[in-house]
């Protein structure tokens, strides 16, 4: 999997060449591999599952029907998660309980893949705003999101921003910068004055979740940003050879309207 990620990045040089000579691109095959993608939280429990497709198979990846799949907690309780659609297996009335260990097991074609993870507690935001930064001679604008960390105790958090429903902006943090107090993060949203595809445009809309999430689910997660400076795949989050992670997490959601006027100036 190392050399696919090496072949993605050759092939993004490529294409910001201007350079008109062909390239005879060379790789080797191997078997398709499963990923799965699975949570329990507050709203819910939503598995799912699919398989790599080959090099050349341009519909990428496989939605799987056939596999079994158990949450299983450290009080007892066994659930099998029925299989819904496109992949998909889904129970809803089961939700995450805050410091219960969660065990996912699912068993496909002869292989057994397992993880686990904690529940975490609701996460408590405390602020989000549009501001503008001096970096040089240029502005840029952030968003600057502030959460009350959760207190005496260790906390992980996990920050997606969607921009008008498609996935724009995202980050983990750990309290080990100002534990039981006010914890900072910035998103880089873009450079004033730029017309890249990239900018926010007046009026759209933000959909920003925050999880709370354990150690496990962060150490994934923190290893996928350093996927580019590295050059090496995130570390295993499943037993048994598949793609992929599972957590426990309290998630809560907020939406904010982007507009211009209302960005406030930092220094």
């Amino acid at each position: 999997m190392k050399y696919y990620i090496r072949l993605l990045i050759c092939l993004n040089i490529v294409l910001l060449s201007s350079c008109e000579k062909d390239i005879n691109l060379i790789y080797h095959q191997v078997d398709p591999i499963y990923v799965v993608e699975a949570s329990v939280s507050n709203a819910g429990t939503e598995v799912r599952i699919s398989q790599t497709g080959a090099m050349e198979d341009n519909s990428s990846i496989s939605a799987i029907s056939d596999a079994k799949v158990t949450v299983s907690t450290n009080t007892g309780q066994i659930y099998t998660i029925p299989y819904a659609t496109n992949g998909f297996y889904r129970l809803y009335t089961l939700k995450g309980v805050a410091g219960t260990d969660y065990q996912l097991d699912v068993e496909l074609d002869g292989h057994h893949f397992s993880s686990t993870s904690v529940m975490q507690k609701a996460p408590k935001m405390k602020n989000f705003r549009f501001v503008r930064m001096k970096a040089a001679s240029e502005k840029i604008i952030f968003g600057d999101l502030r959460l009350d960390d959760i207190p005496n105790e260790q906390n992980w958090y996990f920050m997606h921003i969607y921009r008008n429903g498609i996935g724009y902006r995202w980050a983990v943090m750990r309290d080990n910068q100002n534990p039981n107090e006010e914890l900072q993060q910035l998103f880089s949203f873009f450079r004033e004055g730029s017309n890249d595809s990239d900018v926010l445009n007046e009026g759209d809309l933000l959909r920003i979740e925050i999880r709370a999430i354990d150690q496990r689910a962060y150490d994934y997660l923190y290893s996928m940003q350093l996927m580019n400076d590295t050059g090496t795949n995130p570390i295993a989050n499943f037993s048994g050879g598949c793609l992929g992670y599972f957590s426990a997490y309290h998630q809560i959601t907020y939406s904010y309207r982007y507009h211009a006027s209302e960005v406030e100036d930092d220094d």
